[in-house]
């Protein structure tokens, strides 16, 4: 991930924004980008500051996974206002073709409908992709998520899986994660 030239600025239809790598300092932000749908918040990201530690310890272990980028997006006064996380997979299928799986993708609700989330993903395509040769870019959306769906095929991403999830016990260094409740989207 390292032959991503960053920070990079993108145009939207509102104002320029910065893309760059994310950081420890952009904690806090990143809580708040996670919680700021009812999906994520059914799953438990509520940005409690009793979850800061689990965030923090996920945050450094994807900061730590060279095959990982985790990226912010910043406004014209530094405020992050949208994140996303890449992984780079190699792998033996269609003919040892390597994915860039993209992840957690978020722009502050607020600023939704405004040109961020698509200029970020035009960079994933455009840019992120063919730097890091791969041939896919993959990305799994929750079912309840409607609008993303949309979205994403509006930017040429096809439906093309159906995708299973299985909840692990709790042990040692793992939470209890029990499915979600259904998410209330009005």
């Amino acid at each position: 991930m390292t032959d991503l030239h960053l920070p990079v600025d993108l145009e939207t239809r509102s104002a320029p924004v910065t893309l760059r790598r994310a950081t420890e300092n952009d904690l806090a932000a990143l809580m708040a980008l996670l919680s700021d749908d009812p999906v994520s918040a059914s799953r438990g990201d509520v940005a409690s500051p009793d979850d800061e530690r689990l965030y923090r310890d996920g945050l450094l272990a994807v900061l730590g996974e060279p095959g990982n980028e985790l990226l912010v997006v910043t406004d014209a006064a530094s405020s992050v206002i949208g994140t996303f996380q890449l992984t780079r997979i190699p792998g033996m299928a269609r003919r040892g073709s390597t994915r860039l799986l993209v992840e957690a993708v978020r722009v502050r609700s607020d600023l939704r409908s405004a040109g961020i989330g698509a200029a970020m993903m035009r960079w994933v395509v455009d840019v992120a992709a063919p730097t890091l040769g791969v041939g896919l870019v993959q990305l799994t959306s929750d079912a309840a998520r409607v609008d993303a769906h949309r979205f994403y095929e509006r930017l040429g991403f096809e439906r093309s899986h159906l995708g299973f999830k299985y909840y692990v016990a709790a042990g040692p260094g793992r939470l209890l994660l029990s499915p979600p409740a259904p998410p209330v989207l009005r």
